[in-house]
């Protein structure tokens, strides 16, 4: 699903990723662990371009992302992303956070798609051959109301459905971090990026989120998560990333690496983490 050839990406001066390689195939899930500072989080943002790699190609189905000639919009539609920090809109309600990318993203192709229509019709005045018209076969009314209902089943599914019409500042931390996931999940993506979404948590909320994405993974949604959960990474991941100083420095299975790490530098952090 997502080929990472060669990537590279610096700051100034100061170089963050270094020629990182690696694929991620589709049901993967991969958990990235490694000190603060390693380029984790950096790593996980230039994967659906939020930062701009300064070098390398991001291969998402078939299509190099990181070429500057993509719209990197159409394809962040199928590639969800989960923050720290939640990321809700606090002016909206819940549903309404749920809501906002597929009725936007929808209603942006009803009107493209009314637009063409405009132009064939013109076109078929001075034509003798008929272009047939794009079919439009919804509304943005029934857009709004299919989108509401696939909001309140995400809503239903966290056990939130009664928070639907509250505002994101009346929820704990635990609530906002599920709605964060399930309103990824309103778009169908074909993969979730998550970026250390419990290090903002308070410790009894922890297990709520993980438990969601548990959920997830057994369902088979390729996820990449930057985690500090080690036993969360033990029981869920199909495979671990170590990366220190920009570098992947292992790859391979959890017990791999929790029970025979290669590099010096991943048995310290083991030491460290684990002790």
């Amino acid at each position: 699903m997502i080929d990472v050839i060669n990537l590279k990406k610096s700051f100034g001066e100061t170089e963050v990723l270094k020629d990182i390689s690696v694929t991620i195939n589709k049901g993967d899930i991969v958990v990235v662990l490694g000190p603060s500072g390693s380029g984790k989080s950096t790593f996980l943002r230039c994967l659906n371009c939020m930062e701009d790699p300064t070098g390398g190609s991001i291969i998402f189905n078939g299509v190099d992302i990181a070429d500057i000639k993509v719209d990197i919009n159409i394809h962040r539609r199928h590639m969800g992303m989960v923050f720290q920090h939640f990321n809700l809109f606090n002016n909206k309600t819940v549903i309404q956070n749920i809501m906002l990318a597929p009725v936007y993203v929808k209603c942006q192709e009803l009107r493209k798609n009314k637009r063409k229509n405009i132009k064939i019709r013109i076109k078929n005045l001075f034509s003798k051959q008929k272009e047939e018209l794009i079919p439009i076969t919804t509304s943005k009314a029934e857009i709004q109301k299919e989108a509401k209902e696939q909001a309140m089943n995400l809503l239903k599914r966290i056990g939130l459905e009664d928070k639907a019409d509250v505002y994101p500042s009346t929820l704990s931390g635990g609530q906002k971090q599920r709605v964060a996931i399930v309103r990824s999940l309103a778009m169908n993506p074909d993969v979730i990026l998550f970026d250390e979404p419990t290090s903002a948590l308070d410790p009894e909320m922890v297990g709520e989120v993980l438990d969601l994405m548990k959920a997830l993974a057994k369902e088979g949604m390729t996820m990449i998560i930057v985690t500090h959960e080690m036993g969360f990474a033990k029981e869920v991941a199909n495979r671990i990333l170590f990366m220190d100083e920009g570098y992947i420095l292992e790859s391979g299975s959890p017990k791999e690496f929790f029970e025979h790490p290669k590099s010096d530098r991943a048995k310290e952090f083991l030491s460290k983490v684990l002790a």
